[in-house]
């Protein structure tokens, strides 16, 4: 018991700080990883410091309950004479230390789990924000990428545009469709994409041999049928990401189920430039 309880007391008091840690981080790597466990010790630690520090605050001014160093001494300590002085004081007190425990553990959860909220919410993390590399999830890179995480919320892009080549009986086929969803796998690399009003053509019809004057640019993409495309990122040859914003008036032309809705000027210039009327024709028809 003597080696098992300052054990016990240790985890106990340190917890708070992993589940913080746990909640408040964006990481794109679930899989283990021994790396970096100096780090993920150290942040742990310090979380837990300052949320037991808060915590013996409030316990001072809400239930008049102040820190006794002496009895954590104790419990820490390997004698068992001291362990069972410390255990008595603790069972004249365990409705406090239990509220305490309890409560700091559910505030563990929620506040990091509503700071991260936030911080996506209003883009505290971005490159560009005052404040962006504290808050920013560096263990997260793809959710940036294709999130457009960077931007700020007037320049947020309305939809992104994945473009991918992917080898096909030994040809090169080159895919374009706007982006729904992404999963990465356990070691944080991007898993697959799932695409919307996808289209298809191979790279042999690429642009420079295509008159550019004859208008027959869009003809060389073929519309592949179905509402989701599931593209793996271990097939694809190369990827391209682009954030496209619309005006205002393509917007509501969008809304209103045109047929004649167009990419701009911007986009207008990529090679998706002729399936994007057909996506927004199905989407909002």
């Amino acid at each position: 018991m003597n080696i098992a309880l300052p054990a016990l007391i240790a985890f106990l008091l340190l917890l708070p700080g992993f589940i913080f840690r746990t909640r408040l981080k964006r990481a794109e790597r679930t899989s283990l990883d021994f790396s970096p466990f100096g780090q993920i010790v150290a942040e742990a630690v310090l979380w837990s410091f300052c949320a037991h520090l808060v915590w013996l605050v409030l316990s001072d001014i809400v239930f008049s309950q102040r820190f006794q160093p002496l009895v954590l001494m104790k419990l820490l300590s390997s004698a068992p004479l001291s362990q069972a002085d410390a255990t008595v004081a603790v069972a004249a007190n365990f409705e406090w230390i239990a509220t305490y425990f309890g409560s700091l553990f559910i505030a563990a959860f929620l506040v990091p789990t509503v700071a991260r909220a936030a911080i996506s919410r209003y883009r505290l993390d971005r490159s560009s924000a005052p404040w962006g590399s504290v808050f920013r999830f560096h263990d997260a890179p793809w959710y940036y990428l294709l999130t457009g995480a960077d931007f700020t919320e007037e320049e947020a892009p309305d939809f992104i545009v994945i473009s991918a080549i992917v080898e096909i009986a030994k040809e090169a086929v080159l895919y374009v469709g706007v982006l729904s969803e992404f999963f990465v796998d356990a070691d944080g690399q991007l898993d697959r994409l799932v695409l919307q009003g996808v289209s298809r053509r191979p790279i042999s019809a690429d642009k420079n041999s295509i008159d550019a004057g004859s208008g027959h640019d869009t003809e060389r993409f073929y519309e592949v049928d179905g509402d989701s495309f599931v593209l793996r990122y271990s097939e694809t040859i190369t990827l391209n990401v682009q954030y496209v914003k619309l005006s205002t008036e393509e917007t509501a032309g969008a809304a209103g189920g045109s047929p004649a809705v167009s990419l701009p000027a911007a986009a207008d210039r990529s090679i998706a430039s002729g399936f994007t009327a057909c996506f927004f024709a199905r989407r909002w028809a």
